[in-house]
């Protein structure tokens, strides 16, 4: 087993379900932290903000910083201003996203004249919400998406993702938006830009095969799989391309760091 120097770590599913802690993960992370390995978490999540995701993981033991957190709102902000300063943008999603927005100097409009349509995890969504992205996209809004997740694991259960939500859009309209999260490249080099290690020294670390484990491989990077959440042990055969690791738990893999 290889050892490395930095790790990209998931969390729902990998670290937490809703706000049901998984079994191991406070004790992996405080591993790493203990000997100083560099670690940063990548979530497609983008209803909170990185100060509230960091907050969360405290609260349940496992140390972090906001700055140590790479959401999809975060990433997705980033990128909107690299594309247009102040570009007026119509959101469906949650405080995360929103906050994340306006932190980068995005306009946030009810207009649908806008630049770009943003869509992220919405449990409030409503027909009008949808009825005015679609009316802003054919007008020309470039349609964005935090992620394509299609399920979010929770303590209830698998309950629809955001790409479940983008879908109705996509549908209507026939746009494909720009993906954000995982398993796209945009979120994971904001992720990698936060450690100095090469990539060859650096394992991403998830439950989720089609987001995490395929962005990983997507990266160029080693994966490590753990059937904590949505992909499970029954599907690894029937891969295409296989993680590095495997494991049922992160305490098996702690014996290797």
């Amino acid at each position: 087993m290889k050892k490395y120097k930095g790790y990209l770590i998931d969390l729902d599913g990998t670290m937490y379900r809703g706000n049901e802690p998984i079994e191991a993960a406070r004790e992996f992370v405080n591993h790493l932290h203990n000997k100083k390995i560099p670690y940063v978490f990548v979530t497609n999540n983008s209803s909170r903000t990185q100060e509230d995701i960091s907050l969360k993981l405290n609260n349940m033991g496992v140390p972090s910083t906001p700055e140590q957190v790479v959401n999809s709102s975060a990433a997705t902000a980033i990128y909107l201003n690299g594309l247009k300063k102040g570009a007026s943008c119509y959101v469906i999603g949650e405080e995360g996203l929103q906050v994340a927005l306006e932190d980068e100097g995005l306009l946030i409009t009810e207009e649908d004249n806008c630049d770009f349509v943003v869509m992220g995890i919405d449990r409030n969504v409503t027909y009008e919400k949808y009825t005015k992205a679609c009316l802003a996209i054919r007008k020309g809004a470039t349609f964005i998406a935090t992620n394509n997740d299609k399920a979010i694991p929770t303590e209830r259960g698998l309950l629809p993702g955001n790409g479940a939500l983008v879908s109705v859009v996509t549908v209507s309209t026939g746009a494909k938006p720009i993906i954000i999260g995982k398993p796209e490249s945009i979120i994971m080099e904001a992720a990698l830009s936060k450690l100095v290690l090469n990539k060859e020294d650096i394992a991403m670390i998830g439950d989720n095969y089609d987001t995490d484990i395929c962005a990983g491989i997507n990266a160029g990077m080693d994966t490590i799989m753990v059937f904590t959440g949505v992909t499970s042990v029954e599907e690894l055969p029937d891969l295409k391309i296989k993680p590095t690791y495997h494991v049922s738990s992160l305490q098996e893999w702690m014996e290797f760091i």
